[in-house]
């Protein structure tokens, strides 16, 4: 190997047509190397890209944190919903009463 890399430089100082063809034929194999690695390998059995700790954790808490504010939002519709309901019970026996009272009223003043 040390003689061959002597060699080199020497050949390369030389105007000689065979050198340059010599160096092109390496880089084309070195080229053809991983075309036909790629080509062996199948497209399905690609690896997931390789994701961080800190990234999956932040993922997984921005999921639970979307769950709980649908949560959320689902709770307080339930509960306006209630107040809405309580408020209309709570106007109907004042209303229920306040007609009997005022019947009862002219019913004391007819007599």
């Amino acid at each position: 190997m040390a003689t061959a890399k002597k060699l080199a430089p020497k050949a390369a100082t030389k105007p000689v047509k065979a050198a340059p063809a010599k160096a092109v034929k390496p880089v084309a194999k070195a080229a053809a190397k991983p075309v036909a690695k790629a080509a062996a390998k199948p497209v399905a059995a690609k690896k997931a890209p390789v994701v961080s700790k800190t990234a999956k954790a932040i993922a997984k808490i921005s999921a639970s944190l979307t769950k709980l504010n649908e949560r959320k939002a689902k709770l307080n519709a339930e509960i306006a919903a209630l107040k809405d309901q309580r408020t209309a019970l709570k106007a109907a026996p004042v209303a229920a009463v306040a007609a009997p009272a005022k019947a009862a009223k002219k019913a004391v003043k007819a007599k």
